[in-house]
């Protein structure tokens, strides 16, 4: 019950409070790169603009990722940065399961002089709208041995 009192007693504070934990989330949430909606990172991508970066883990990107994006998992960012040197002069969209590692590797590239975004609803949205995912390679697995009498 205190907390409906200081909340009644104190509630320009709490206001003030709340706006700005909001701009600190929303700055917070740009410094790793602006989300980037579906239809415009297929339009950069047919254009040779922009370059998809997956950051998630190799075994996720294997089972499906988008054609022609680079895999550098987010826990190797840190050494495998140099990778992306080529790709300077374009636009790195960053793509990961729902969007929750993007953000950290946003702002390590963005930090390097990267021009970064991230895809809005990472891989997850991507296959919601039925957009085309390069399927599983069977080119890797071992069929059983048939024996014939």
């Amino acid at each position: 019950m205190d907390i409906f009192i200081f909340a009644r007693e104190q509630w320009l504070l709490l206001i003030t409070f709340l706006i700005l934990l909001y701009l600190f989330m929303f700055t917070e949430r740009t410094k790793g790169g602006k989300p980037i909606p579906t239809a415009e990172v297929v339009s950069l991508m047919n254009a040779d603009i922009a370059i998809l970066v997956d950051v998630r883990a190799t075994a996720d990107f294997q089972a499906g990722h988008i054609h022609g994006a680079i895999n550098i998992p987010h826990t190797k960012t840190a050494t495998r940065i140099s990778e992306l040197e080529k790709h300077r002069d374009k636009l790195i969209v960053l793509v990961d399961q729902m969007g929750q590692h993007a953000g950290s590797t946003g702002k390590m590239l963005t930090k390097d002089n990267y021009n970064v975004r991230r895809l809005s609803g990472g891989m997850s949205e991507w296959q919601q709208q039925n957009m085309p995912v390069v399927p599983v390679s069977y080119t890797h697995l071992t069929l059983p041995t048939i024996y014939s009498v």
